[in-house]
């Protein structure tokens, strides 16, 4: 059971898995299209969600939604299955290769063996295509990597039922119907309206307000939490950033390439220009990651040190107000 699956790398798994899926059946769409109208870009701190330790801190979306926002603005269907018995969770996988159709999985990360050491962690959103299978070997599609690669039935069955927090259950989705016509202009313009009501959302915890708030603790966290447990929770942000799928600065830039491709499909020269925006900003995330990397890589930083960085996410969040306002007044 081989199908004709062509592996496209992508810089994040659950966009460029539905981009494959797309373009395996004949439709043509960019990963950042998907990210885009998916309305995957967003800024949340959830201090009662432990990861590693620390609390958790998404620049993105629930796993999982992207594809549903996606789906349900273009007119696709999609199925969704989950499992309690692996046996059964293998028998659909099957059943499907079977019928020639590539489906996507959700696993946890920590037990993918062809993901180096350094980047296995206790993570259950990741997102791959299996698209065939010889023997007992599946072939798998994951688009974070260069090229395709396999798991054994135990090792898939594995991740397919980690443990822990988003445990995926065996989940398995696949697209089941396209409308005769992609209608691109109006989910763009779902897509943009919905990530600016989510990052300028009234809420401590979400879009420029949860970055404020996250600035404010990192200021207390070396006296109220001691050092050590400061730069770790630090650290935390810096791998929830630029590990932990794509991060910050990664779906900055992601969704600046969406506004590139939107601005020429509506023919609107300010998404263009914002565009270019929040390209720059995506840098600044950069920059602090780098500086916050610094931190916490010391054994005894000074205290000035977090009162840097934390300023670096206040003019972040400044900065993202302003651009956020301002596409939403663009689109």
């Amino acid at each position: 059971m081989e199908i004709d699956f062509k592996h496209h790398q992508s810089a994040h798994c659950e966009n460029g898995v539905v981009s494959n899926l797309m373009k395996h059946n004949g439709i043509d769409i960019s990963e950042p299209m998907v990210f885009g109208i998916g309305s995957g870009l967003l800024f949340c701190y959830i201090p009662f969600l432990m990861v590693n330790h620390a609390p958790a801190i998404t620049y993105r979306v629930m796993p999982g939604l992207i594809f549903k926002r996606f789906a349900k603005r273009v007119g696709i269907k999609v199925k969704h299955e989950k499992f309690k018995n692996p046996e059964k969770a293998k028998a659909r996988l099957d059943e499907n290769l079977r019928k020639n159709n590539p489906v996507g999985l959700q696993v946890g990360v920590y037990n993918l063996v062809y993901f180096p050491d350094e980047y296995r962690f206790h993570f259950n959103a990741h997102n791959l295509v299996v698209y065939g299978k010889k023997d007992d070997i599946y072939l798998i599609s994951d688009p974070v990597m260069q090229t395709v690669t396999t798991l054994t039935e135990k090792e898939l069955e594995k991740v397919r039922f980690a443990k822990g927090a988003f445990a995926p259950k065996g989940h398995i989705y696949y697209p089941t119907d396209f409308p005769e016509n992609i209608e691109l202009k109006s989910a763009i313009i779902k897509g943009i309206k919905h990530t600016c009501r989510d990052m300028l959302a009234p809420v401590s915890i979400v879009g420029v307000k949860g970055i404020r708030r996250v600035a404010k603790l990192v200021r207390k966290w070396p006296k109220k939490k001691g050092t050590k447990v400061a730069n770790h929770y630090l650290g935390q942000i810096v791998r929830m950033q630029e590990e932990i799928g794509t991060g910050g600065g990664g779906f900055r830039y992601i969704f600046a390439a969406f506004l590139q491709e939107s601005g020429k499909l509506l023919n609107n020269d300010k998404l263009l220009e914002l565009s270019k925006e929040m390209t720059e900003i995506g840098d600044l995330w950069r920059d602090f990651a780098l500086d916050a990397s610094r931190i916490y890589k010391q054994r005894g930083p000074k205290l000035d040190a977090y009162n840097d960085v934390a300023a670096q996410l206040d003019a972040l969040a400044d900065k993202e107000e302003v651009f956020f306002k301002k596409l939403k007044k663009a689109i």
